[in-house]
């Protein structure tokens, strides 16, 4: 029994036959040529390889970004419907008056408690409110500016008035808060 390895078993007989073959010149470049169409193809599998693995991986970060911005933005036409309830609840605070009855106040406090639950649900839907003050900057980016005045003691820009509250869904503006702005005063 031999112990040689697979590729030392090649009979004698054939090492003799393949040294009295020598290979033709015509045989050797057609050997030569199918080896550079072997290496050519092997390129071109590669490249469509390597091209499939960046599109899956293009596709995937796609799709991650798209869940990610449904996740988070996907209800903005349910929070820009709520935002007139909003509105409702803010003006019925506004009328706590001095002359109001107990049920009056027990419909108030009522109210009070129903606003509390709404921020309470937009906060946890990352729905913050944009509430300029009196004397800030006109910002274009968060203010809609409803009229401009002329107005003593203001700058250009300063908000003077403002009309209603606007709202932030994490950081695209669901809606500007309205604002009336100074004009530059008559003198």
């Amino acid at each position: 029994m031999s112990t040689a390895k697979p590729e030392e078993q090649i009979s004698d007989d054939t090492m003799e036959d393949m040294a009295d073959e020598p290979m033709s010149l015509d045989e050797l470049a057609e050997e030569g040529d199918e080896i550079e169409a072997l290496r050519a193809e092997n390129a071109e599998l590669k490249d469509a390889y390597i091209r499939a693995l960046a599109d899956a991986e293009n596709t995937r970060k796609r799709a991650e970004r798209d869940r990610r911005e449904a996740e988070n933005y996907g209800g903005s036409r349910l929070a820009r419907d709520l935002l007139p309830v909003y509105d409702n609840l803010e003006r019925a605070l506004r009328q706590d008056g001095d002359d109001v009855s107990e049920f009056d106040k027990a419909l108030l406090e009522g109210v009070q408690l129903t606003m509390r639950e709404l921020l309470k649900v937009f906060e946890k839907h990352g729905i913050t409110p944009i509430q300029p003050e009196l004397g800030d900057k006109f910002d274009p980016q968060s203010h809609e500016a409803m009229f401009e005045a002329p107005v003593p003691n203001t700058k250009a820009g300063d908000i003077i008035q403002v009309s209603a509250t606007g709202f932030m869904l994490h950081d695209r503006l669901l809606r500007p808060a309205q604002v009336g702005v100074s004009s530059t005063p008559a003198s």
